[in-house]
């Protein structure tokens, strides 16, 4: 072993307690780096070949109703290579044991192409049990999900209410696929209140009047045709058929929901190692710089033996690469575990045919090599102050700063100042540049722990917006089809009713200066409470008599403005074209939407005075009776339970967040552990000659401590309100990069986040500082003082 070789192992001997803090900063930008991105390949390639075996379709469109025919002018359309047409329809479940119902989207299953192999697109993955036979009983596979969180089982029965008539399903197996990868109603997961049931497509085209006619369509198109093309074209073909409007996968609500996860896991994986990288950089640097600093004379001895700048700059390298390493391996380990850990939540969620955890060779050859740049680029002050380095200048003891005055001083403050405060305010002046990199470390502590914390506190703001302030009753029903707005006399009827009020979402297109959204538009009854408009910024919107409102979402992306005169056309019943002037614009949470008065909305449409939809508020003392009426109301469709779903979205919500923000705050008193002690370690090794001499003078063990300790006190007590900035900061800037043209949430952090965030790294900080106390008590007063002279 070289004589170089020898001195490295014992630098890092002697400084083992700094490596390992180093140490455990890389390791936590490394596992963070990989372990996201490694889901983030894990969950895509599950995702692709999922698509690709299971022949996910690109182009989906849903109608009213149009004739079977259609399928060969639909297959003639330029690129198109495959069509699918099936009956979909949502209707009432009664599970047994379960007092509310559920929703059910019942899919026709072709029975022949199932057994035959031949499924086409969109195709089926049978998870357990056997395929639907055709026979006296009616058998139906249901989603796995859906299954699993009721604890359905093959062999089990129950009813379901198709087009007015109470039917017995026998299940028979439960199943997957690409189109329900992310199973919902309405956006929102949840599996206890909504599942996907295929039955046999005759027996559903039966019980819907549906005999030669489809209400949904599915395409495949060649490789590389444009979709735009193709899906104007499906949309010119089945306009007269209500079509809502053709979508891409990217329109898909379940493709489009996975797609934005798998972008906002790539965000995370930049944004959040580059902080640890970047601190890990700055605390090699310091800590590099003082060991070239203290070890001045042993620097000049080398080159007085011959040793070359380039190998004595290449052994403080080989420093900063072996705590890299140590922090790349552990790092590698930590990840799998977060990997494992956050894809086995993916799993609750989004259903593949297997999803496996993979770490891609790329990510492990990144990680070292981003480690490597990340150490290399913290080494290199104390590369060029060795390079610079003169034998003869070395070998004489470092020139003593230059002291004068310090601001406080000058300004005539330093009087109210005592004596161990003025020492303080010297030491933290006349090394500005490290107080400020010390600072600001610790400030990214505190706002890597808001940025982690504050996604709870907009969990707890959606949750507020939406099923408190928005959806202000407790019931929404969905009819078969359109009734009459006295149908609200009969809903208030039912057991426990309290108020109910009709409303109305048409699927219409608009259009304004050449662009163009396929969306919903909304009709509320004059004064409505039940379910209303709610902006982030003004609360509750009284909808005009006149005129339409725009979310922000859609006005930002036609780039509508209030007074403007925009297109409405109506895709169902009348299909009309008409313009309408925007009336306001509200900041929703969701969606590209418009809404308007409901009298309004049917004066326009001129498609009579018919609902299809009521809010409803009822007695909590009454919901069984409600319940129990509800399952015989033949023309209710569908129903949302707004206190299931809110139950549901909060245990699942907080859950996956709170592990989330758990493993940012562990991440961030790391952070600051590792910035606190080796500021309070490089500190003492500077300062150990005044500490001691100040204790020969008669200073005990205690104010000694305080003299060393105050300084970093007052760098974090500076941090705090700096980090909290940054916390704010980081957290829009985060919420910036995973935004998504469906979602307009604002930036919400309570005042207990900032408390919380402000308090953990002080008390990390204070962990710290006890750490170092117990180095200072333990100083060798007589061999730190003796110094050359």
């Amino acid at each position: 072993m070289s004589t170089l070789h020898t001195k490295l192992w014992r630098d890092l001997k002697r400084l083992r307690a700094q490596v390992l803090t180093i140490a455990m900063v890389v390791a936590i930008g490394v596992s963070g780096f990989v372990g996201m991105f490694a889901v983030h390949e894990s969950l895509k390639g599950s995702r692709d070949a999922f698509y690709r075996d299971n022949r996910l379709a690109d182009v989906f469109v849903g109608l009213k109703r149009a004739p079977v025919q259609l399928r060969e002018r639909l297959a003639a359309i330029h690129g198109v290579e495959e069509v699918k047409l099936d009956v979909v329809f949502d209707a009432q479940i009664d599970l047994p044991g379960v007092v509310p119902p559920v929703t059910g989207r019942f899919i026709a299953l072709d029975l022949s192409a199932v057994h035959n192999g031949r499924q086409g697109l969109n195709a089926l993955t049978l998870k357990r049990g056997r395929w639907p036979e055709r026979g006296n009983a009616l058998e139906a596979l249901v989603s796995d999900r859906f299954a699993a969180a009721r604890q359905l089982r093959p062999g089990d029965e129950v009813h379901a209410i198709l087009n007015g008539r109470r039917e017995r399903l026998h299940i028979v197996g439960t199943a997957v696929t690409p189109e329900y990868v992310f199973a919902s109603q309405g956006g929102a997961p949840d599996d206890t209140a909504f599942g996907v049931w295929w039955i046999d497509g005759q027996r559903l085209v039966e019980q819907f009047d549906m005999e030669g006619a489809f209400n949904q369509a599915s395409l495949r198109l060649a490789p590389g045709v444009p979709e735009l093309s193709v899906r104007a074209q499906v949309d010119r073909l089945l306009a007269d058929y209500g079509s809502v409007g053709a979508v891409g996968r990217d329109g898909q609500l379940s493709a489009k929901i996975v797609s934005d996860e798998l972008s906002s896991l790539k965000v995370m994986g930049t944004v959040l190692p580059a902080i640890f990288l970047a601190v890990a950089m700055f605390i090699l640097n310091v800590v590099l710089s003082r060991q070239v600093a203290t070890q001045r004379s042993q620097i000049a001895a080398l080159k007085a033996l011959g040793y070359p700048d380039a190998a004595i700059g290449w052994h403080y390298t080989q420093l900063a690469l072996v705590i890299a390493g140590l922090g790349v391996l552990a790092g590698l380990a930590l990840s799998e575990f977060i990997g494992r850990g956050m894809l086995s939540l993916y799993d609750e969620v989004f259903r593949f045919n297997g999803l496996a955890y993979v770490m891609s060779p790329w990510l492990l050859l990144a990680s070292g090599l981003i480690a490597t740049v990340a150490a290399t680029a913290g080494t290199w002050t104390a590369i060029r102050s060795v390079v610079r380095l003169r034998p003869a200048q070395a070998m004489l003891p470092p020139a003593p700063p230059m002291y004068s005055k310090t601001l406080v001083e000058r300004l005539g403050l330093g009087r109210f100042l005592t004596t161990g405060a003025r020492m303080v305010v010297r030491q933290v002046e006349r090394r500005p540049l490290r107080a400020a990199f010390t600072v600001t470390g610790i400030a990214l502590a505190v706002a890597l722990q808001i940025s982690g914390a504050f996604w709870l506190d907009a969990i707890h703001h959606i949750a507020d917006v939406q099923y408190r302030q928005v959806q202000q009753g407790d019931v929404l029903v969905n009819f078969r089809r359109p009734v009459p707005p006295t149908v609200v006399q009969d809903l208030k009827r039912l057991p426990g009713v309290i108020d109910a009020e009709p409303y109305r979402t048409e699927p219409v297109k608009v259009s304004w200066r050449g662009r163009s959204e396929d969306t919903a538009l909304s009709g509320y009854v004059a004064g409505a409470q039940l379910l209303r408009v709610v902006d982030e910024e003004r609360g509750p919107v009284a909808l005009p008599p006149n005129g339409v409102v725009l979310s922000a979402l859609l006005a930002r992306e036609l780039g509508a403005r209030v007074g403007d005169r925009v297109t409405l056309d109506f895709r169902l019943w009348h299909r009309r074209q008409v313009q309408i002037e925007v009336v306001d614009i509200v900041h929703t949470q969701f969606g590209k939407l418009l809404f308007m008065d409901l009298a309004a909305m049917n004066r326009l449409a001129r498609d009579g005075d018919g609902v299809a939809a009521a809010a409803l508020q009822v007695d909590p003392a009454a919901m069984t009776a409600f319940w129990t009426a509800v399952k015989g109301a033949p023309t209710i469709a569908s129903v949302f339970d707004k206190a299931g779903s809110y139950e549901a979205f909060s245990q699942r919500t907080e859950r996956n967040m709170g592990v989330f923000s758990g493993i940012l705050t562990l991440f961030a008193v790391a952070m600051a552990v590792g910035i606190i002690y080796n500021a309070a370690r490089i500190s003492l090794s500077e300062r150990a000659w005044e500490l001691a001499s100040l204790r020969v003078l008669g200073m005990t063990r205690a104010e000694v401590s305080v003299l060393l300790l105050a300084e970093l006190g007052a760098e974090l007590l500076i941090a705090l309100p700096i980090g909290a900035l940054l916390g704010y900061g980081l957290a829009s800037a985060m919420m910036a990069l995973m935004a998504s043209d469906a979602i307009d949430f604002a930036v919400v952090i309570e005042p207990s986040t900032y408390a919380s965030a402000g308090l953990i790294v002080l008390a990390a900080g204070v962990a710290s500082a006890l750490l170092v106390r117990r180095q200072i008590d333990r100083l060798d007063l007589v061999s730190v003082l003796k110094v050359r002279e």
